[in-house]
């Protein structure tokens, strides 16, 4: 049985104290043997969360990776950076880097593989634009995503990291996928990771949904056969809310 997993990104949000002061919240209010709990402080406050967190049921990701383990590229951070400020997870793929820093399906890939390369579990979103559901392109989209982002790696590394579905259109807005949409999608997803990486590796990925994911609708999204879990915003930011998501409840 899939474990339910439960992600909060903070995107560029939250100094180093702040960040700490919500962190130590989260994980006073998540009890162990429930979903799997990570949070994605932005890169500032990693090692301090790390810290913070250590010995709860709550681990940490970034929000972004570069793929080359060090070298010239001024700003960026590494898999082994990361996981040296005591991150178990990474964000890849998200709609605000493809879209706002024009990260191709292509540099997603190589981040991907770098990624598992660096002993980081992957997060990789997925998802279409409010256009591109309108010319019913929706699952063409989604299936280019998941198909470039997987290729570089084997069934049992697929097997391990989360795909996050997030259309583009419900991210921020208050819009959110009807359970109808996000069931479709999701076992698209499932359907696809079986034929490409076999059946007991589509069974195994945890597939999430993301977008404007509130107290008020996480019981109909966990509802669904193919949601293992949500990959929540703004949200997260508050430990009241983000802790009533991961108990499923609003």
């Amino acid at each position: 049985m899939r474990r339910a997993l439960i992600a909060g990104n903070w995107k560029m949000y939250k100094t180093i104290s702040a960040g700490v002061a919500l962190a130590r919240e989260i994980a006073d209010g998540t009890k162990p043997g429930g979903p799997e709990v990570v949070v994605f402080p932005p890169a500032t406050a990693l090692a301090a969360v790390s810290q913070a967190v250590k010995g709860t049921p709550v681990a940490v990701g970034g929000q972004n990776v570069h793929f080359a383990r060090e070298g010239a590229f001024t700003g960026e951070v590494s898999p082994l950076m990361l996981k040296d400020a005591g991150c178990t997870h990474v964000l890849l793929g998200h709609s605000e880097r493809r879209h706002v820093f024009g990260e191709d399906d292509e540099l997603i890939a190589r981040k991907t593989r770098a990624a598992v390369d660096g002993g980081l579990v992957p997060v990789v979103c997925v998802g279409e634009t409010l256009p591109e559901r309108e010319g019913r392109r929706t699952l063409e989209v989604v299936e280019r995503q998941v198909e470039r982002a997987l290729r570089p790696l084997s069934a049992d590394e697929v097997g391990r990291l989360a795909i996050a579905y997030e259309p583009v259109w419900a991210i921020g807005t208050g819009q959110v996928a009807t359970p109808e949409q996000a069931q479709e999608v999701h076992a698209f997803i499932r359907r696809h990771v079986a034929g490409s990486h076999g059946d007991p590796v589509g069974g195994a990925v945890r597939i999430l949904y993301g977008g404007s994911v509130k107290p008020d609708n996480i019981a109909g999204l966990m509802a669904l056969e193919d949601v293992d879990g949500v990959l929540v915003g703004g949200a997260s930011l508050e430990a009241g809310s983000f802790l009533k998501i991961v108990r499923g409840r609003g």
